[in-house]
């Protein structure tokens, strides 16, 4: 039978399918269990499994099966589709049901479109049939091995980088880490938080994480503080009546109402008009609000989180903000890290960007080297996780390289570009995208191209003369 099931009767011919030093499978602590009915093929894989497996078990029936494999949860299973009494389908099958990560390997001598369809519903590897090649089975234990290899170290990476992207928070730096256990220790509490740091350090970030991990039901609402005037702020917050000014034709409600047993998050709070402080101080102080334009007071359940990128202290000495305020907000001050602070991030940011910024776009990703990734490091970044998020962004849209991105280089490496020019730079290169995939969807037809795109043949033609691209007239 072992002749008639295997075209080679050795198995160290499978040492360069397997190669599990060269592709680093440590199967010396792996387990692996065969099923079948004949003996001969059983112990014909026993023999070349043993030489690569830390423990092999044999069995030839159901029963047999069931009682090793409540011994032992086996990192492999190689079963016979057809055995004794109840079938290896069956078994395994109800194996895997029971929340078992084994990996499967089916052998049988009957295959069929079905039975093969059936296999992988199962979560088979592979289907093989009878009589096979040694090399051909090795191939599937070693396709098994490096899968199961690749599950176990993603669940390890899921556990290390869970904390952090939980909250959108990208880190593992000492000072990120910090952060990101202060903010889950005051997360469940209502107490008013204020988070500090430059701008386009995360700061809203933090505050939606705050918010996340809170606990509470309602929605997370930002407002920036320094973008409307003192009145328009208050009936922004609080709300009016209708009447309440020039223009009110009907009520609203403001958005400390919408953000009702949530989070209302007070951006750039060191902008505020000093008017608006006042109210401002009131609300936190007494919990309720008064619409703009009514007598009636509302009381309101708000966890109030504020961020800026001024010192306040400094600004509560100029004047420029109330003290009483400052105290009130500055319960606990959560300060977001520039990126100069926490360079051995910025590989972790990269890809985070690189990977999500690319699938926004639909272009694939870049791969950026280790001398570029040096390069990033070395950069002082003013404009801090934003700018570094703004020149991935370019990298993809341009298609060059982070490097070429930051100093302004163009592709072609020789011409500079300001920022001032910046813009422009993108919207050519959104133009050009646009231009050649019409282009291209016209078979090269230039006056077909033209055409969709409302412009003439002569513009076409002398863009495309200035890209660089040949197209079929």
């Amino acid at each position: 039978m072992a002749e008639q099931a295997f075209k080679n009767d050795e198995f160290s011919v499978t040492q360069t399918t397997l190669s599990g030093d060269s592709q680093g499978l440590s199967l010396k602590q792996n387990s692996v269990l065969i099923i079948d009915a004949d003996a001969d093929t059983r112990n014909f894989l026993c023999n070349g499994m043993e030489k690569h497996f830390g423990l092999v078990e044999l069995a030839a029936d159901v029963n047999t099966a069931q009682a090793l494999a409540e011994r032992c949860n086996f990192d492999l299973i190689i079963a016979d589709l057809h055995l004794p009494g109840q079938s290896g389908l069956a078994w395994v099958t109800k194996l895997l049901g029971l929340g078992s990560s084994t990996s499967l390997i089916f052998i049988t001598a009957q295959a069929t479109v079905d039975t093969a369809i059936d296999a992988l519903r199962a979560g088979a590897v592979d289907l093989i049939q009878k009589p096979f090649r040694t090399d051909q089975i090795m191939a599937a234990v070693a396709r098994c091995m490096q899968s199961q290899r690749i599950q176990r170290e993603n669940v390890v990476l899921r556990r290390q980088v869970d904390h952090f992207y939980d909250s959108g928070i990208v880190g593992q730096c000492q000072t990120m880490k910090n952060v990101c256990e202060v903010i889950k220790r005051i997360a469940p509490m209502p107490t008013t938080v204020l988070i500090e740091g430059e701008s386009g350090t995360g700061k809203e970030l933090a505050a939606r994480a705050i918010h996340a991990w809170s606990g509470r039901s309602g929605s997370f609402v930002p407002i920036n503080c320094g973008a409307m005037s003192a009145e328009l702020l208050e009936s922004e917050l609080f709300g009016h009546v209708k009447g309440a000014f020039t223009g009110a034709h009907q009520g609203r409600e403001g958005l400390f109402n919408y953000a009702s047993n949530g989070t209302l998050f007070l951006d750039e709070i060191g902008e505020m008009p000093l008017s608006m402080q006042v109210h401002l101080l009131r609300v936190l102080e007494q919990q309720s609000i008064r619409p703009v334009g009514s007598n009636r007071e509302i009381p309101v359940d708000v966890r109030v989180i504020a961020a800026t990128n001024r010192a306040l202290g400094d600004e509560v000495e100029k004047g420029n903000f109330r003290e009483d305020l400052f105290y009130r907000l500055n319960v606990v001050t959560v300060r977001m890290p520039t990126l100069r602070e926490r360079p051995d991030d910025i590989p972790d940011l990269v890809e985070f960007f690189m990977q999500k910024l690319s699938a926004d776009m639909g272009v694939p990703p870049h791969q950026i080297r280790d001398r570029e990734l040096a390069q990033l490091r070395s950069y002082n970044w003013p404009g801090n996780v934003r700018e570094l998020k703004n020149v991935i962004e370019r990298c993809l849209l341009l298609d060059q390289t982070p490097e070429q991105c930051l100093r302004g280089i163009s592709a072609n490496g020789q011409q500079t570009v300001t920022e001032d020019d910046a813009d422009s730079m993108l919207l050519e290169a959104v133009e050009k995208r646009h231009i050649l995939k019409v282009l291209d969807r016209e078979g090269g037809n230039k006056s077909a191209a033209a055409r969709l795109l409302g412009v003439s043949r002569k513009t076409l033609e002398r863009k495309v003369q200035a890209w660089g691209t040949s197209e079929s007239a």
